[in-house]
């Protein structure tokens, strides 16, 4: 998915400056001087850095709840939108959801209080969620990776029992 988003995002940004080019052509006056031409338009998205954090939810989320809250946290067919949740949910509304599981809903979410693969990366996928929710962080994989802290990934290994 993500490299059809690049090929796009790359498509688009070709199409943008051959139109400029093409604009620039059409506004050349008689004796030859170009008229000024505004620049291509700039992504509509532009790359920011992410911390681990993001970058770790980021995969951990895409790894065990999007089956379910679907990509980006945008909401699924079986549960609702984690990037609209997460603008009313608070930290402890949003563990003890994930922790103990919601049974009081159309569609129930299991407990992944016992799973390691989410309660050892379940603040990074708090933080990623949260830098979703308040438009921190766009949609799909960030880029470029950050490298993982040398304390993050003894905690990982500890947690992981590694």
């Amino acid at each position: 998915m993500r490299t059809i988003s690049k090929i796009l995002t790359g498509v688009a940004s070709a199409v943008s400056i051959m139109l400029g080019l093409s604009i620039a052509s059409a506004q050349s006056s008689p004796n030859g001087a170009t008229a000024p031409v505004a620049a291509p338009p700039a992504s509509a998205t532009p790359v920011a850095a992410v911390s681990w954090a993001e970058f770790s939810g980021f995969k951990r989320y895409h790894a065990n709840c999007s089956v379910c809250h679907g990509p980006d946290g945008l909401g699924g067919t079986f549960a609702p939108s984690l990037v609209n949740s997460l603008k009313r949910l608070d930290h402890d509304a949003f563990l003890e959801t994930v922790v103990n599981g919601k049974a009081n809903v159309q569609l129930a979410m299991p407990s992944f209080g016992a799973d390691p693969n989410v309660m050892c990366y379940i603040e990074d996928i708090y933080v990623y969620l949260k830098a979703r929710s308040e438009d921190r962080m766009g949609r799909g994989r960030p880029d470029p990776q950050p490298a993982k802290p040398v304390d993050v990934a003894e905690a990982e290994a500890a947690c992981m029992g590694i």
